[in-house]
């Protein structure tokens, strides 16, 4: 479930390399267990230039909200409508087809930081 291909952060945000500057970013399997059912997601608008750790967005469930943090600094080059207008999206394929945006990173070498699925496998018990 947390591949070794993936990094993530301790606020439950995985990230996957799609090429030497560009990631993937969606929440993990654990942040969607927790959420519950998914019924509303707000995402950064493409071309946003965010910095790590910045508030990017909301995720809303039957239970909860949830800020989204970035795990990185970079520029937002895509969001995933798919998952705006189907937010279960998350739920059922949270590593996968419920993926949230991409970010063209300012410095990818500070994916070498974040946690490896190892690490993040321990903080989540």
């Amino acid at each position: 479930m947390y591949s070794n291909e993936m990094k993530f952060v301790e606020t439950h945000e995985w990230i996957k390399n799609d090429s030497a500057d560009v990631v993937t970013v969606g929440i993990t399997h654990h942040a969607q267990e927790l959420l519950g059912d998914l019924v509303y997601v707000e995402l950064p608008s493409i071309g946003s230039v965010i910095a790590a750790n910045d508030t990017i967005g909301v995720v809303e469930s039957v239970k909860a909200a949830s800020d989204l943090y970035s795990p990185l600094a970079g520029e937002v080059v895509e969001i995933n409508e798919e998952v705006v207008n189907d937010p279960t999206l998350a739920n059922t394929d949270p590593h996968g087809s419920g993926w949230l945006f991409k970010l063209k990173l300012s410095n990818p070498s500070d994916v070498d930081s974040l946690l490896s699925a190892d690490k993040y496998k321990s903080l989540i018990g």
